[in-house]
């Protein structure tokens, strides 16, 4: 019996190539978050809870005075802890302490000092933290997405002239890499005697990486 013989095909070997691409976008901060708190200490508790009120209030109607809305300022923690001595290597209860925080959304940056400013002159003795937040950072961010794959475009081809192959530029696959954008933090305690508090923001970078394959 007659079997014809089979033609085979070479298959060409598929080479390919995985770069990472790197995006960034600088921006400028559009609204901040102050941590403001005020703390009371004493031996009765239902007394320091009180005063605690009492200022805490004159601290809300000093910055509602500021037009900033009620929507804006939000109480964030109330805690009561007991304060101790050690006397004679022995712990002694000295009394409590009420720690009574608000965090409140600035829309104007530049009313950051003055906020807090206003606060300590109605009673608030702890500012714990100063957070600098992009509004809309999904817009930043797709630029900067961009600005990864072309980046990745750019390293494969300079790397396939090196190798002096023929790059396909169409990816075979991208994968977005998970980034955290940085938040400009500031940490602060500051007393009622500081008069001025200069705040600057600075600029945030809202960044993305992408992992391209290419063939050649």
């Amino acid at each position: 019996m007659y079997h014809p013989q089979m033609m085979f095909q070479p298959v060409a070997s598929i080479r390919e190539l995985t770069v990472t691409g790197n995006g960034e976008i600088v921006a400028q901060p559009d609204y901040a978050q102050v941590q403001i708190e005020v703390r009371t200490q004493g031996e009765n508790v239902s007394m320091i809870q009180r005063e605690n009120a009492v200022i805490m209030t004159r601290v809300i109607d000093s910055l509602r005075a500021l037009n900033i809305p009620q929507e804006s300022i939000q109480t964030t923690a109330y805690n009561i802890f007991p304060t101790y001595d050690f006397i004679d290597g022995r712990q002694v209860l000295r009394g409590y302490e009420v720690q009574n925080a608000i965090t409140v959304k600035i829309a104007d940056i530049g009313q950051v000092g003055t906020v807090i400013d206003t606060a300590i002159r109605n009673g608030a003795n702890h500012v714990s933290a100063i957070e600098f937040k992009i509004m809309d950072t999904d817009v930043y961010y797709r630029q900067a997405l961009q600005f990864a794959l072309i980046d990745a475009v750019g390293k494969a081809t300079a790397m396939a002239k090196t190798m002096r192959v023929t790059l396909h530029t169409v990816p075979v696959e991208i994968i977005e890499e998970q980034t955290i954008a940085p938040i400009p933090y500031k940490a602060m305690q500051l007393s009622s005697r500081q008069v001025v508090t200069p705040i600057e923001p600075g600029t945030m970078t809202v960044s993305a990486s992408v992992r391209v394959k290419f063939s050649y």
